[in-house]
């Protein structure tokens, strides 16, 4: 099972995966074993991942910070593509999920690249930017969505000059472009699509890849 987006011909999905995405075994078995379990359809698919690897070496990523690991894929395709002495801070409230994510961690070998701290995200990033900001060349935000531009904010923080800022879900299934809809959450993804639309700081580009995914380049 993969995760798919809403927005894609399953025929012209199934071309892109078949033709270009060269997924690797271990992140497969980590993707089969996520579907069958509770909140599956949190794992991003494997050509999201692919083309995050893509970024991770065009931008030469040593260091990177995710918000909202769940069972790993994500920092799992990072972790294979980062070079030996890359390391990932990876923020997550889950003991439960993020077990799963060690698990596959030290299969592949990358488990020393990986700091999981088990806290409120907002409260990790802060302690980070105190020692590391402008530091990190890499960031994805995948976590509750109501914080989102919190969590941009300290990501830009913790970013150097050139470094990238991903965000995903910020499609949200088609929700954000019903004006019929205006729970918290669709709110926080339109406000965060405005934001780096207009954001000095930042060039950004949104693409519509899973769920969608919004990109900000730190100026």
């Amino acid at each position: 099972m993969t995760a798919r987006s809403a927005f894609l011909d399953e025929r012209v999905q199934r071309y892109i995966l078949d033709a270009t995405v060269q997924e690797d075994p271990i992140l497969a078995r980590l993707r089969e074993e996520t579907s069958a379990m509770p909140n599956a359809q949190m794992q991003i698919g494997a050509d999201q991942g692919r083309f995050m690897q893509f970024l991770a070496t065009l931008i030469g990523a040593r260091r990177y910070v995710e918000i909202g690991v769940f069972t790993g894929y994500s920092s799992l395709a990072i972790a294979l593509a980062l070079p030996a002495d890359g390391t990932i801070l990876a923020c997550d409230v889950s003991e439960a999920f993020t077990s799963v994510a060690r698990r596959y961690w030290r299969e592949a070998g990358v488990e020393s690249k990986i700091d999981l701290r088990l806290a409120p995200a907002l409260e990790t990033l802060d302690r980070a930017i105190a020692t590391e900001a402008g530091s990190y060349d890499l960031a994805f935000i995948d976590a509750d969505k109501t914080n989102v531009e919190a969590y941009y904010e300290r990501c830009l923080e913790l970013l150097r000059t050139g470094g990238v800022v991903m965000i995903d879900n910020v499609l949200w299934d088609g929700a954000v472009a019903d004006p019929s809809v205006h729970d918290a959450e669709t709110e926080a993804l339109r406000g965060i699509g405005r934001k780096a639309s207009r954001d000095s700081r930042v060039d950004a580009v949104m693409l519509s890849i899973g769920d969608g995914l919004l990109l900000a380049r730190k100026l």
